[in-house]
């Protein structure tokens, strides 16, 4: 039913299109009445016809010819070529260079040629011939590819006479004609991605040249630039430099290999592949810059006159540098999701439709961060700061976006959350613009009132005589009459931010403190109770 309906098409198209040369004819002496366009007819036929492909259409034929060209079976493949007897010896040859000839100048897709028995009637050449492509011939000239419907073994499309006639010509102009010629067949045969199996073979060697080429290019760029940067005063331009040298180097192998993948002659979707690849390793490149980028940056702010006279930003900006990392991460994985060829439009919705659930389920992390910032903004400490921590004392050894790191005393690590940490007490060592000598002198209670005041003034003056000791912040005064003891407060504050410093300005005035007591006759009291029993 579908060949009869297929056949009355073609006898209104062609009735039509005699019609219209009829009256063209005759001068326009008596007009016609008006017709419906021949595509318009063909619609209103075709109309609610299921497609099938037919057995004798173009797409089942140019995929015949396709699938036994890929099994190395040319002399089958040659009786879809029209050839005329004296060319019947050469038919596989013919079809193994038109297979060449199609897949590096004209690829075919037989999916998008028509179905149908008939062709497509709607491209404006004559009934049963097809075009699939064009050729620039040796002068430059397009030259058509076209096929025809012949009655032969039941009716089958094949390469017209005048395509098959231009085959050698367009073969001499393929540049792998030698290997086409000289190369085993087993490897003339497509393998994954349309890369036939010689051109996989021959790409760990492209891939090893370009690597050497681009190596020495890259050496070489480098040393102009880092000349270039040399002569300014400034100095992030050479660290910008050193650090891009990587980087530098894939791209110039890219285009090394760029110049090269013309001696593969790759096939159309191949060529596509291999681009792709090359355009997602060049986006890896992009990325990868960006974020050594972002290393000098923070480098070279830490370094700044800025960081130096605002000593509380410095964490600030080793935060805002990890942030900046991560989101150059999250932005490169889209980039190169949407090069692969995933539709990041979809998982972007999704993403969306689920924002609610996963900020429910993230709710502490996006709490930790925000803590992070807080520290960052309000710093209550430092990373290298000796802190104290609720229970605990340590250094704190890094800020990172999720939890901050104290290493103890005991050279044990402790992690903390940040949104914890953010409502915790912290008290900060490393703040102290000095440090405090602050304790209790106890003389026994059998020392005189001379002793004492000669102690006093003792102590007053080893607190003077030390080069690091505060102005006006000492303090040594007769406290109370203890248990067991006469009490003095000392207090005094030292010009020092170094632990260590202070530790050994502290002997050295408990050694003087002791020498004082012992010239003034009198002695440090030891706790003691006297217990009286009554008669």
């Amino acid at each position: 039913m579908n060949r009869l309906r297929v056949e009355l098409l073609c006898v209104v198209a062609a009735c039509m299109m005699f019609g219209s040369a009829y009256a063209q004819s005759n001068g326009g002496a008596e007009p016609a009445p008006a017709a419906a366009p021949v595509p318009a007819v063909i619609a209103a036929l075709t109309e609610g016809a299921d497609e099938q492909v037919a057995r004798d259409s173009p797409r089942a034929s140019i995929s015949d010819f396709v699938s036994l060209c890929r099994a190395g079976d040319f002399a089958a493949a040659s009786h879809y070529l029209e050839l005329r007897p004296e060319q019947e010896a050469l038919g596989p040859t013919l079809a193994r260079r038109l297979k060449a000839v199609l897949d590096r100048k004209a690829w075919v897709d037989a999916e998008q040629l028509s179905p149908l028995n008939t062709g497509n009637l709607q491209d404006g050449l004559p009934p049963f011939t097809d075009e699939l492509g064009s050729i620039a011939g040796k002068d430059g000239v397009v030259e058509p590819i076209r096929i025809v419907r012949r009655n032969r073994d039941g009716g089958r499309w094949m390469f017209s006479s005048v395509t098959v006639h231009r085959i050698d010509a367009w073969y001499e102009l393929l540049v792998d004609r030698w290997l086409l010629e000289h190369l085993p067949q087993p490897l003339l045969r497509p393998g994954p991605r349309e890369l036939l199996w010689w051109q996989w073979l021959a790409l760990p060697l492209l891939i090893g040249l370009s690597s050497i080429g681009g190596s020495v290019l890259s050496y070489i760029t480098a040393k102009l630039l880092a000349g270039i940067a040399a002569r300014s005063v400034t100095t992030w331009d050479d660290a910008m430099v050193e650090r891009m040298r990587r980087p530098l180097t894939l791209w110039w192998t890219l285009g090394v290999f760029y110049a090269l993948l013309p001696w593969l002659a790759l096939y159309a979707p191949a060529e596509e592949f291999v681009l792709r690849v090359m355009h997602t390793i060049f986006l890896v490149g992009i990325f990868w810059a960006l974020s050594r980028f972002v290393d000098v940056s923070g480098q070279v702010v830490l370094r700044s006159p800025w960081a130096r006279t605002h000593e509380a930003s410095r964490s600030l900006v080793s935060l805002t540098a990890r942030v900046a990392k991560v989101a150059i991460l999250a932005i490169a994985a889209v980039a190169l999701l949407s090069q692969l060829g995933y539709p990041i439009a979809s998982i972007l919705a999704g993403l969306g439709v689920g924002g609610l659930a996963v900020a429910l389920a993230a709710q502490k992390t996006v709490e930790n961060l925000f803590g992070a910032f807080s520290i960052g903004a309000d710093q209550p400490f430092r990373e290298g700061d000796f802190v104290r921590v609720d229970d605990f004392l340590g250094t704190v050894e890094r800020i990172g976006l999720r939890s901050t790191k104290f290493r103890t005393a005991d050279r044990t690590l402790i992690s903390i959350p940040n949104g914890k940490l953010a409502d915790m007490k912290i008290e900060t060592f490393a703040a102290r613009d000095r440090l405090r000598l602050a304790m209790t002198v106890g003389l026994v209670r059998s020392t005189s009132s001379k002793q004492l005041k000669e102690v006093i003034e003792g102590i007053e003056g080893a607190l003077w005589t030390q080069p690091k000791l505060f102005p006006n912040s000492s303090v040594v005064r007769f406290e109370k009459f203890g248990p067991s003891s006469l009490d003095l407060d000392v207090i005094a504050y030292f010009d020092t931010r170094d632990f260590a410093e202070f530790t050994k300005i502290r002997q050295d005035l408990l050694h003087e403190f002791l020498s004082i007591i012992e010239r003034a006759g009198t002695s440090l009291a030891v706790p003691a109770t006297s217990v009286s029993l009554a008669k």
